[in-house]
């Protein structure tokens, strides 16, 4: 009786884990400065590390953590969740 509960307890916990995830953060955006620059790899689209990087110099460059799918817009994320 005790193995059985056991061996439910762990098949239930099983399906409770998330399972990794890429990283969904495409583009990083790179600043130059006089301390050597800095960059922040947070962003999904290009539009969004450009809009960061407009009027404080720098630019954008794909990011080398980036393992995931290409994303291109928000419509081709909902086209995917609705064909799941």
């Amino acid at each position: 009786m005790r193995i059985a509960v056991v061996a439910l307890f762990a098949l239930i916990a099983g399906y409770a884990v998330n399972t990794a995830k890429a990283d969904p953060y495409r583009w990083c955006s790179i600043y130059m400065g006089e301390d050597g620059g800095s960059s922040n790899c947070y962003f999904v689209t290009l539009e969004q590390c450009r809009a960061n990087v407009s009027g404080v110099g720098g630019f954008c460059q794909p990011s080398p953590f980036y393992r995931g799918e290409a994303t291109t817009s928000d419509e081709s994320r909902r086209k995917k969740r609705r064909q799941r």
